[in-house]
């Protein structure tokens, strides 16, 4: 008795360290999830990010056809990446709008004119008060805003070609 009595500290240290080992061994999940999936897009209204293209408000997702609203930046690298994939969403029948976050108006065109322009508005969010508010993490980021301006799915960084029928489909049955 006084043997087991002497090894139980022992066996329940070794225990815990094979709890924590196991804990390090498993992955983290980094990705903040938005809480306004399955309800309203928060208010807003964003003026325009650049000349020729109107700004952005939440009014303007709750028009009956769904969107796919686009958080990005000029400054982003991963943004120059993903948009030929909002390219061909947009000419696939996937209306696109965007909010440019910590940009400038001369920035905003330039990217626009060197990457393509995929988006039927943009607002500008200088502060990123709007892409906070609706619980983005960063960029690119783009959430699926059904025909009521509901946000039926949020998508953390760059959407790939493997994503595209997918994301055309979902856009299609939100109709």
């Amino acid at each position: 008795m006084k043997r087991v009595l002497l090894w139980t500290p022992f066996a329940l240290a070794a225990l815990l360290l094979g709890l924590m080992l196991a804990r390090l061994d498993a992955p983290h999940d980094e990705t903040i999830a938005s809480q306004w999936v399955d309800k309203p897009m928060p208010a807003f209204n964003l003026p325009p990010a650049t000349d020729g293209i109107p700004g952005l408000a939440a009014a303007d997702l709750a028009t009956g056809e769904p969107h796919l609203v686009n958080i990005f930046a000029s400054w982003c690298v991963p943004c120059r990446v993903e948009a030929p994939m909002l390219e061909t969403l947009r000419a696939r029948g996937v209306r696109v709008v965007g909010i440019a976050i910590r940009d400038t108006p001369k920035d905003v065109a330039s990217f626009l004119s060197e990457y393509g322009n995929p988006y039927a508005r943009i607002g500008s969010d200088v502060d990123s008060n709007v892409q906070i508010a609706i619980g983005s993490s960063g960029v690119p980021e783009s959430f699926l805003v059904d025909g009521k301006g509901i946000v039926r799915e949020q998508i953390q960084g760059v959407i790939l070609e493997s994503d595209v029928d997918r994301i055309v489909a979902k856009m299609k049955a939100m109709r």
